[in-house]
């Protein structure tokens, strides 16, 4: 217990009254980034390469095995460390790869890019936060809440950083597909009506909006791609849908499996619903017309109410200030 002490009586006198803390939180992160080699570089057990090996490929899927379903790639660098970067259930890896798609990265790498960075963002900033409440404690007294706040802090908004960006990604890219869809709609129905077929027109569609919307030019591009290599045509639709995750386009591939199911015309199924389309874009235009007056209601009294005050009753003010300081005198 003398030895305990000593030690402690030491560290606060050095560090300061957090010092056993901080050393420890230090001792803490060391041993993570040393236990962390050791854990990527584990050779897989022989007899677990036999089991994978003599199982079949549905097999290895049921059991949630996310390997099976893309093929490796000798140039990355980081595929030795994919079964602790990449979630090892099949569901969880095809929601966050289509969390990704929706947001625009499509490299078949991108889930394990994405925890990589969310991994060594927080380990970084977990680092930054500790070197900063040792020296917080050499400048002063902090108290206990600030310096766990101060650790803590960082590595928290750098395991999230990844994670809101790509969600922001998201909402921009919808958002630029729900505004591009109606003239999209509009240019599908003229090349449909002008005699070409659904394929080809969906190719002159995807060029047109390339310098426009991009997004849904690509979305386009890969429905065309895939329906020249032989797909079939209602799943290449459901995954543009799913790709997307926008409700219009979503309802606008409902309407095209079900005109090709019950053997409707395309044309005329474009033409309503391309007039649904724009009809409600104007509608949230008119939308976020309504709701600008309420929105600059707060603006425009902040700039507008102080100044027309000081012009108002600034010289009334300013008189009676003299009036009485003349009076004092």
């Amino acid at each position: 217990m003398g030895i305990l002490s000593n030690i402690n009586a030491f560290l606060i006198d050095k560090i300061g009254p957090f010092g056993p803390l901080v050393v420890v939180g230090l001792l803490g992160v060391a041993l993570i980034l040393i236990t962390l080699p050791v854990m990527l570089t584990k050779k897989a057990d022989p007899l677990d390469k036999l089991k994978a090996q003599s199982q079949p490929k549905s097999a290895l899927q049921g059991k949630g095995k996310p390997d099976a379903l893309r093929t490796a790639n000798s140039k990355d660098k980081l595929e030795k460390y994919s079964h602790f970067l990449e979630p090892q259930n099949v569901e969880e890896y095809s929601a966050i790869k289509l969390k990704l798609l929706q947001a625009g990265y499509r490299s078949k790498n991108a889930v394990r890019i994405y925890h990589f960075l969310q991994f060594t963002l927080g380990v970084a900033l977990l680092v930054v936060g500790i070197a900063y409440a040792i020296l917080k404690s050499h400048n002063g007294d902090p108290s206990t809440q600030n310096t766990i706040l101060s650790i803590i802090l960082p590595g928290a908004v750098g395991y999230m950083g990844p994670k809101y960006w790509v969600n922001k990604r998201q909402q921009e890219r919808q958002k630029e597909i729900i505004n591009g869809f109606p003239d999209a709609l509009d240019m599908l129905l003229v090349c449909v009506e002008a005699g070409q077929s659904l394929d080809q027109s969906i190719i002159r569609v995807s060029r047109e909006l390339r310098a426009g919307f991009p997004a849904l030019a690509w979305e386009f591009e890969v429905v065309a791609h895939e329906m020249k290599a032989g797909k079939d045509k209602a799943s290449v639709l459901r995954d543009l849908g799913e790709r997307c995750g926008v409700a219009d386009v979503s309802s606008f591939v409902t309407v095209l499996i079900q005109s090709q199911q019950f053997g409707t015309s395309i044309a005329e199924a474009l033409r309503v619903y391309a007039g649904e389309m724009r009809d409600k874009r104007v509608m949230r235009a008119e939308e976020k017309a309504n709701t600008l007056p309420t929105k600059m209601t707060l603006a425009t009294m902040m700039l507008t109410v102080p100044p027309l005050l000081i012009i108002l009753i600034g010289p009334s003010i300013y008189s009676i200030y003299t009036t009485l300081g003349g009076g004092g005198g």
